[in-house]
């Protein structure tokens, strides 16, 4: 494994409410703690996707970070989310993550407005020299739509940013990723839970993983064996988490059912805002076998 610019084991974490809907810092910084702490993270991505990202306030967004920031200290890494589809918005959002206090910046390619590769290395360029953080791309074409898949290329010529050090990869192209690996000196961390293991064997430094969020120790347990060379044992763990990792993503987004667990234990997590809606009892039900099963198999 390489060594990670942005930690190895990253929770992306889900952004907490109260009842009423309103943001929830209290509960944040109760999270974040557990996370690191008791969870096994030496990292934590806020405002990203799995923390409802689009429908929380640059304020929201700004007010989360710093209480965060504030319950973790220099225990962990914090990477704020500051991708939009608008590159002064973006901008905006990433001044105001550093003044907030992160440690580096989470930017997702441009969404909706299909813009050409051109278009996309521009606006991460743009955005990269606006603050002095480092850059973690966020590769994920299932979401931001067709075409905007970083391709090689690309990533070679993002790669020669000073600022621009790292990739969370949702792109399900392996090939890519390893020439990636091979040609620049990008940090690659897999972004979604299945193929955590199969990044890290070919080079990746670490995850960033919504199981992590329920799971931490059992995540950070295939790094740690991975990186002792203990495959075999990597393996395992690794198939051990799969039945959860389908459970949290197979039915919805993968916030929902965080959501969902953290509200049966009685973490801070609290409802998920529309146009999401939460986890049917049936829904928490298997997600609890499931999650007692991953725990029980370690």
């Amino acid at each position: 494994m390489r060594s990670g610019p942005l930690g190895r084991c990253a929770a992306a974490m889900i952004t907490p409410f109260t009842e009423d809907g309103a943001l929830d810092p209290a509960g944040a910084e109760r999270l974040a703690a557990h996370l690191v702490r008791r969870g096994g993270c030496d990292a934590l991505v806020v405002n990203g996707t799995t923390g409802e990202s689009p429908t929380t306030s640059d304020a929201e967004k700004a007010t989360l970070l710093r209480a965060v920031r504030g319950a973790v200290g220099g225990d962990a890494l914090v990477v704020a989310g500051v991708g939009t589809a608008d590159t002064r918005h973006t901008i905006e959002l990433a001044r105001s993550a550093q003044q907030a206090g992160a440690d580096g910046l989470l930017v997702v390619t441009p969404y909706y407005s299909r813009p050409t590769q051109e278009a996309i290395a521009r606006h991460l360029l743009t955005v990269a020299d606006a603050t002095e953080l480092p850059v973690m791309l966020y590769d994920i074409p299932a979401r931001t739509g067709e075409g905007t898949a970083l391709t090689l290329d690309t990533l070679r010529r993002l790669a020669e940013h000073p600022r621009i050090v790292a990739v969370k990869d949702c792109s399900f192209d392996l090939l890519k990723a390893g020439r990636a690996l091979a040609e620049t000196d990008l940090a690659y961390y897999a972004g979604s839970d299945e193929l955590n293991l199969p990044l890290l064997s070919i080079g990746a430094s670490g995850v960033v993983s919504t199981a992590a969020n329920v799971v931490g120790t059992q995540v950070r347990a295939v790094l740690d064996a991975c990186a002792a060379g203990e495959l075999e044992t990597a393996g395992r763990r690794h198939r051990a988490l799969l039945p959860l990792v389908a459970a949290l993503t197979g039915h919805g987004p993968g916030t929902v059912a965080v959501k969902a667990l953290f509200r049966a234990a009685g973490l801070p997590g609290g409802p998920v805002r529309p146009p999401l809606l939460p986890a049917d009892p049936a829904l928490t039900t298997l997600l609890a076998g499931a999650l007692r099963a991953a725990v029980a198999e370690e």
